[in-house]
């Protein structure tokens, strides 16, 4: 016995745009809400996007400037610590340092150091306006690196509630879509049962 394979429907692209008896007019109203969520979800997500990521940068930058290198000793030995910075994973170690201030007193506390590191070695930490200690600043491909994640984020998070927001209508329209062809089934299936009775 011969084995036929049926034959898969075409796929009509753009049938919400074109004219044709069985487009309704929420057919119509969702392929416009398709095509407005993806204009907004992408105008909304590079702008957000951008502005974001220039936010994240002029925080960086204000940042770098109320921070200031300053030369200080190691005031003990680095080889002997055991505490390991695990803020970013580089293998340095917390130690005491000294340092003076730009108004000349004098202050200590504890910076990220080399492990190997020996008391009298000279290092530079950062400080803020008071004069104390702070981490150094994230500068060139760090700085970046933090906007284009920033803004990549926000673009993505802003962009695809954008897009979400468009689904749940969506789904509103084809449960709205589904319940006028239940009523229009409910007045046209008993004329369907006299011709088939008749």
């Amino acid at each position: 016995m011969a084995r036929t394979q049926g034959t898969r429907p075409r796929r009509v692209r753009l049938w919400r745009w074109r004219r044709n008896p069985l487009r309704r007019r929420s057919d119509l109203v969702e392929a416009w809400l398709v095509l407005a969520a993806l204009v907004l979800a992408l105008l909304l997500g590079v702008f957000s996007g951008l502005t974001a990521a220039a936010a994240v940068d002029g925080s960086l930058a204000e940042r770098r400037e109320r921070t200031t290198p300053v030369t200080a000793v190691l005031a003990e030995d680095a080889a002997g610590l055991s505490a390991p910075v695990t803020e970013n994973g580089d293998g340095g170690v917390w130690a005491r340092v000294r340092w003076t201030a730009s108004d000349g007193t004098d202050h200590t506390g504890r910076a990220e150091v080399d492990p190997g590191s020996r008391a009298g070695t000279k290092v530079t930490v950062w400080t803020d306006p008071a004069g104390r200690l702070v981490s150094a600043p994230p500068e060139g491909a760090e700085a970046r690196f933090q906007s284009v994640m920033a803004g990549t984020t926000v673009a993505v998070a802003s962009g695809g509630l954008v897009l979400l927001g468009g689904r749940l209508v969506r789904a509103r329209l084809h449960l709205r879509r589904l319940a006028e062809w239940e009523d229009e089934w409910r007045r046209v299936e008993p004329s369907w049962r006299r011709r088939m009775t008749g």
